[in-house]
């Protein structure tokens, strides 16, 4: 009898621990959920340049579940839609994205690059993708807003 006490009080301890480290998510690294694009951003040196929000009809929206990404996206001024899959992380900076297959079109142009390295402003409700040059600099950025 002491035996199964014993043995039910391992299995709730064991449970707690590996359900408590699951649940628990650091705030400021948690991208899982859906994103709509919202604008872009041009930069001069570190500073902002100029504004610019999506055209209208224009969607892009990207899915962060699990250590995978998906993004798909329809330009009311090209015939296709475009869309991307692929595995990605987070540190603490940076967001980096390794597309393993998208559309046709989007597939020739990976033929080059898979691996997407982008500086990280993430919040709550919003987050940027900013592309930075060879020296360091912003040049451009995504920006989103969540979702769900």
């Amino acid at each position: 009898m002491k035996n199964i006490i014993r043995l039910v009080l391992l299995l709730a301890v064991v449970f707690g621990i590996s359900s408590s480290t699951t649940s628990t998510t650091d705030a400021m690294h948690t991208m899982e959920g859906t994103w709509e694009l919202q604008s872009f951003y041009n930069y001069e040196g570190q500073n902002i340049s100029d504004t610019i929000p999506v055209a209208e009809g224009y969607r892009q929206i990207k899915m962060y579940y699990n250590g995978r990404v998906m993004w798909c996206r329809i330009d009311p001024r090209a015939p296709i839609g475009r869309f991307g899959y692929g595995t990605y992380q987070i540190t603490e900076k940076q967001l980096i994205e390794t597309i393993e297959f998208g559309d046709a079109e989007f597939m020739k142009a990976l033929d080059t690059m898979r691996i997407f390295t982008f500086d990280l402003d993430l919040k709550d409700e919003t987050y940027s993708q900013i592309t930075i040059d060879e020296n360091g600099f912003p040049t451009f950025s995504e920006n989103y807003s969540r979702v769900d």
